[in-house]
């Protein structure tokens, strides 16, 4: 069963009149969770469509790049989508919702983020209004100032990125430690690990970004230790 159909039976309750934000209540143990953190990030990204005025077809683009979606289930996404853009629930209380699903499990609301990070700059322009909401959600999922700008400087091209922010190690750590960090990093990203803690197969394609910039950070660091 695809997880779209997971998904399609999840929201059926809409038919009695649900919000689709009622819908997470439902969604708290294994396996379902997985359910939870795609409506999650369909939700989130059909409310920050709003923020800057339009969706186009670069951001449904990269709505596809981090779910992989086949032909017979496009209908089951798109349904989703126009439920939470049509939804009288406003993203604030999606976002305390889904804050509440996954507890203080915070690196699964950091892939979270990191999703809702990658539509927002689909199209190549980082609304102001976009940001104002992505850093609204991070505040309620509990994330705190620096977490929030280091993820924001690894996808907003005119942040400043150095690669310490990218591996979250001040820049006078011993290089033996940020050895260890880079390591921790790099298992927490793996595929295995991250079906583990909720985020569905369809959606692993997060983790080939994070691998590469996490990969691209060390290599940067090492050599400029080394020199």
């Amino acid at each position: 069963m695809s997880i779209w159909t997971r998904i399609t039976s999840a929201i059926a309750s809409l038919a009695a009149g649900e919000g689709l934000a009622a819908v997470f209540e439902k969604l708290r143990s294994p396996p379902e969770r997985t359910v939870g953190f795609t409506i999650a990030v369909i939700a989130l990204s059909a409310k920050m469509a709003k923020a800057d005025g339009l969706v186009t077809r670069d951001e449904v683009s990269a709505f596809r790049e981090v779910f992989a979606i086949a032909p017979e289930d496009e209908a089951g996404a798109a349904k989703v989508f126009n439920l939470a853009r049509q939804d009288v629930a406003g993203f604030e209380e999606y976002a305390t919702r889904i804050a509440g699903l996954f507890g203080e499990e915070k690196q699964t609301l950091c892939d979270l983020m990191e999703g809702l990070f990658h539509i927002a700059i689909a199209d190549g322009t980082y609304h102001p209004n976009e940001d104002a909401f992505l850093r609204r959600v991070s505040e309620i999922f509990g994330m705190d100032g620096p977490c929030f700008d280091d993820l924001r400087a690894r996808f907003v091209p005119e942040a400043k990125c150095s690669p310490y922010r990218v591996l979250g190690v001040p820049p006078d750590m011993p290089l033996a430690d940020i050895r260890k960090t880079y390591r921790q990093l790099v298992r927490d990203s793996h595929p295995d690990v991250m079906i583990a803690r909720g985020v569905p197969e369809e959606a692993i394609q997060l983790s080939q970004r994070r691998l590469a910039e996490i990969n691209r950070a060390w290599d940067e660091i090492s050599a400029r230790e080394t020199a």
